[in-house]
């Protein structure tokens, strides 16, 4: 080839002219349309052989440390047959799931010297600045893959796109620019490139998912120039371990030993559990409001459904358990903590209501066994997935209708929607309270109905045909 091309350029006795560099590149490009071509031709013949070929697959993710999502998908495609590499900007063995550091598949960081913030601002900018840096040394250091999967951080993908032979598919769980805060005019002309940005190199994605029919909703009203090309994206939802909370039992020692670690709680406590990060947009005091609102239901009654309800077993048995991630680091999580604490004295709850912050996995496994229900209260959440967690466990939950729990939970069936009101909340939890086998049956269906839907192994199906058809698409062009 470069004998050929050496010859090709002395037909030339000018070299320095433009008219010769000019026509040096369209023999370039050709010759590489050639081998594009051989080289997708073989693809399409391998995909035709086998309709499980061996891909390889790189992922690029801007944080690989509490996303269950990303190790989900690159487990399941490793469980495929699929070469799966992701690619990181952090990786804090310290604090990640077990997976991504006991060799089931490889993981590379690059860029963690690169700052998150400057001065606890411009966060969005040094997340890009990072990402950026992982695309490039995955341009210049690493294989050729079939297909990367880029996560969060669009503006990566004209970079990785430079490999041509790679196809890219993004996964957008809400568009970035409605996240962000635009409340003040150097904000927004901070945002104002950023959000450019992010859809401009958003259409340069061969495939986009969103992780609910809800997420797919807001992406077309956001991106509209994307909508008006055409430009739609595909659902992919997330998924949960079905086995890992199917086999959860409230009798475990373990898990025993986890209840009497949370003060407060006994096994006779009749549990209602809600599990959520403590930042305000989950809306917390909802569940604080509700619970509020059925102490004092149950409290004026005397009999329901034939068994007498005194006040001591309201007040002794009756518990709301606020569990979730907090990082006192965060100074929205510590300031929110407090307001709820604050709310919770105002409402005269200070014994019915315990707080787990910084929940951990065996005590939230815990209290998933022993709960009588679970209470999810962020309003349009883009999908949620403590929802398909609390089913999984066999639990009943109750939610917004908004979002996407709407998708996620069948009404009355394996839980109830509501509106983000303390009476209607209230009114869920007393079908619940104050009858158990309703309890019992729609947290058998709602087992059922994450096991057929919402499984790794449906996630893994569904991804594994899209990336697929996304490549025998290309072979096929």
């Amino acid at each position: 080839m470069k004998i050929e091309i050496k010859r090709e350029m002395q037909a030339f006795p000018n070299t320095r002219s433009f008219h010769s560099i000019f026509l040096f590149f369209i023999i370039c490009r050709d010759r590489w349309k050639i081998v594009t071509s051989v080289l997708s031709c073989r693809r399409l013949i391998l995909m035709n052989s086998s309709s499980h070929s061996r891909l390889r697959i790189a992922i690029c993710h801007p944080d690989l440390g509490i996303e269950r999502l990303i190790v989900d998908a690159a487990l399941e495609l490793s469980s495929r047959g699929h070469y799966v590499h992701v690619f990181t900007a952090h990786h804090d063995r310290n604090r990640c799931f077990e997976d991504t550091i006991n060799g089931s598949f490889p993981v590379t960081v690059y860029g963690s010297f690169l700052p998150r913030h400057v001065f606890r601002h411009l966060h969005a900018l040094c997340a890009y600045v990072r990402c950026l840096w992982v695309a490039m040394c995955i341009v210049l250091f690493s294989d050729t893959f079939d297909v990367v999967l880029v996560d969060q951080v669009s503006a990566v993908i004209p970079l990785l796109k430079l490999k041509r032979s790679s196809k890219i598919l993004f996964y957008c769980h809400f568009p970035d620019m409605l996240l962000a805060q635009h409340t003040t005019s150097l904000r927004r002309l901070y945002r104002r490139p950023i959000d450019w940005i992010e859809e401009a190199t958003t259409s340069r994605a061969d495939r986009i998912l969103v992780n609910s029919e809800f997420t797919a909703s807001i992406f077309q009203k956001t991106f509209q120039r994307l909508h008006a090309k055409g430009i739609q994206p595909t659902v992919l939802y997330p998924a949960v371990n079905t086995q890992e909370f199917a086999s959860l039992d409230k009798g475990c020692s373990e898990l025993q030993l986890a209840l009497a670690d949370i003060p407060q709680l006994s096994s006779a406590s009749s549990i209602v559990l809600s599990i959520n990060r403590f930042e305000r947009k989950k809306n917390i005091s909802l569940a604080i409001s509700a619970f509020a609102v059925l102490l004092k239901q149950l409290s004026s009654l005397d009999l329901v459904n034939g068994s007498a309800i005194s006040n001591t077993f309201v007040k002794d048995s009756i518990k709301l358990v606020l569990a979730g991630g907090y990082d006192k680091r965060l100074a929205e999580n510590r300031e929110y903590l407090l307001e709820l604490k604050a709310l919770t004295e105002e409402k005269g709850l200070m014994e019915h209501v315990i707080f787990v912050p910084s929940c951990s996995t065996v005590q939230r496994n815990a209290l998933l066994a022993a709960c009588i229900c679970v209470v999810y209260t962020p309003q349009e959440e883009h999908f949620g997935i403590v929802p398909l967690e609390a089913m999984a466990a066999g639990k009943p939950v109750i939610a917004c209708n908004s979002g996407g729990p709407m998708e996620s939970i069948v009404a009355s069936k394996t839980g109830f929607l509501c509106e983000p009101t303390p009476e209607n909340f209230s009114s869920a939890l007393f079908l619940l309270l104050s009858n158990s086998t309703n309890a019992e049956r729609m947290g058998k269906d709602a087992r059922e109905h994450v096991e057929h839907n919402f499984s790794r192994q449906v996630f893994g199906d569904r991804l594994q045909s899209v990336i697929l058809q996304l490549v025998q698409s290309t072979a096929g062009t």
